[in-house]
């Protein structure tokens, strides 16, 4: 505002100077319009500003939009793809018990029995697959400490220093994240 005053303080003691100089008398209404035009000029430039204040502000919503909308798909990309992990993880033991019975050695009279935990594990098993929970196959593999975990060490001689010789406990993933850790034997 005080430059603007100035300005037009300028203006208006440049204008006077003009007219002793021409000795021509100007009327107070064609100083009027002179100030009002630049009066006009420095509101045209205040709008012009205030346009590009507004383009600005309305570029950064659009881009905290578009980044909130990517961000909210990507997370609900991921919620649909591991929906299932609390579920599988909670059901995991309920796998190491059949394969326990399944283990085990029945009578020719339990044959049936042990024939319908058969089938009731494999269709555990095959509804789990689809969901993308996986066995981690490790036998005869190098360790490795992202998938495994080592409980104990065995020397042999058969086998090279760091291959797992037995699994303890199956360890299972869900597509790419591990829901638990395969509890193995190495060789020394």
């Amino acid at each position: 505002m005080a430059d603007k005053d100035k300005k037009k303080e300028i203006l208006e003691e440049e204008i006077k100077e003009e007219v002793k100089e021409d000795e021509i008398v100007t009327e107070p209404a064609e100083e009027e319009e002179i100030v009002e035009d630049i009066n006009e000029e420095s509101e045209e430039e205040k709008l012009l500003k205030q346009i590009d204040k507004l383009k600005n502000d309305y570029a950064r919503a659009y881009a905290d939009t578009e980044n909130l909308k990517k961000r909210l798909n990507a997370e609900a990309e991921m919620t649909r793809k591991y929906r299932i992990q609390s579920f599988a993880k909670e059901i995991l033991p309920v796998i190491d018990n059949l394969e326990r019975a399944l283990a085990t050695e029945v009578h020719e009279s339990d044959e049936s029995f042990k024939k319908g935990i058969e089938m009731t594990y494999n269709q555990l098993i095959n509804a789990l697959k689809n969901e993308g929970v996986e066995e981690i196959d490790c036998l005869n593999q190098p360790f490795d400490p992202n998938l495994e975990q080592a409980i104990m060490q065995e020397k042999r001689e058969d086998s090279d220093s760091g291959i797992v010789i037995e699994i303890l406990q199956k360890g299972y993933k869900l597509k790419d994240r591990i829901l638990r850790p395969a509890m193995v034997k190495i060789s020394e």
